[in-house]
């Protein structure tokens, strides 16, 4: 009896352990789309609170560059702006001094007309009149002129000031993606020039396996189906996942270095992405197998 349950228990372990033996149909790493992130602006780093591993959402402020001496030059460029308004204000006053001038000279006109009739004014004294409202009105038109003028040098400088906004802007360093903080690069406090990198980010919700098959493999694997992508589990047993192929490649290429022995490293074979919904498990760079 006990030698019937001994063989009984021997042949169990020889299954089990022919199930987690089975042969997988591909090999390859995990791999991810990685962003590097670089300043955009030249400064101090005064906040970067950020730390690997950490979940960050699409928009989310990463880290501030300083932005002190591109506020005060904004606030110079509104105290021009006010200076230049105060001029327009001075000329819209001179225009109505103007105007009034001009207004009391027709009145005079108007009557240096009617003595004219009656002989009782000269004509030089009429002429005169209007010479006087033809200056005034000229004095407007160059007034208005002026007016122009400064209207083009606000516009000159609300660009100035929009060029501004845009550098404060980006001293605002945000996430363009959700993704996992994977490598950091700087810390706050230190001085930062525009380009030199500041975080590498990556999206690990969905993670693609990259495998290698040969030709004769290609003939069961099609876009969009569904396979099972394994992992190591400790030190005997796999993890599954299902995941779907994503990209097939069209040309052959030989074995990467990095699949199994040397004689299987001169086979021409195919890349194949597969794409696996991440658990939290999966790294970049980490072995995986597939059966499809």
């Amino acid at each position: 009896m006990k030698n019937i349950l001994y063989l009984q228990v021997l042949l169990f372990l020889l299954v089990s352990c022919q199930n987690n033996k089975e042969e997988a149909d591909a090999y390859g790493s995990f791999e991810a789309t990685e962003v590097l992130i670089s300043a955009e602006s030249n400064g101090r780093i005064m906040r970067f609170d950020i730390r690997e591993g950490e979940q960050i959402i699409e928009g989310q402020t990463i880290a501030l560059i300083d932005t002190t001496l591109i506020h005060l030059q904004k606030e110079e460029a509104n105290a021009g702006i006010d200076a230049i308004r105060s001029r327009t204000q001075t000329i819209r006053a001179q225009n109505e001094i103007l105007t009034q001038q001009i207004e009391n000279l027709r009145i005079n006109l108007k009557r240096t007309e009617n003595m004219l009739r009656e002989e009782a004014a000269t004509q030089k004294q009429y002429d005169d009149l209007v010479g006087q409202v033809s200056v005034l009105e000229k004095q407007i038109t160059a007034n208005n002129t002026q007016n122009s003028l400064i209207y083009s040098e606000i516009a000159s400088i609300e660009a100035k000031k929009a060029l501004l906004d845009e550098q404060i802007s980006r001293c605002h360093v945000k996430s363009p993606l959700h993704g996992t903080i994977l490598t950091k690069y700087a810390e706050a406090g230190e001085m930062i020039t525009t380009g030199r990198p500041l975080v590498k980010i990556a999206d690990l919700s969905i993670i693609q396996l990259k495998v290698y098959v040969s030709g004769a493999q290609l003939g069961n694997i099609k876009l969009g189906n569904s396979c099972t992508v394994r992992v190591d589990d400790g030190a005997k047993g796999y993890k599954l996942n299902i995941g779907t192929i994503s990209h097939i490649a069209n040309k052959a290429e030989f074995t990467p270095k990095i699949i199994q022995t040397k004689e299987e490293r001169v086979t021409l074979v195919y890349a194949v992405t597969i794409d696996v919904k991440n658990d939290g498990t999966m790294k970049p760079g980490m072995p995986g197998e597939a059966i499809f």
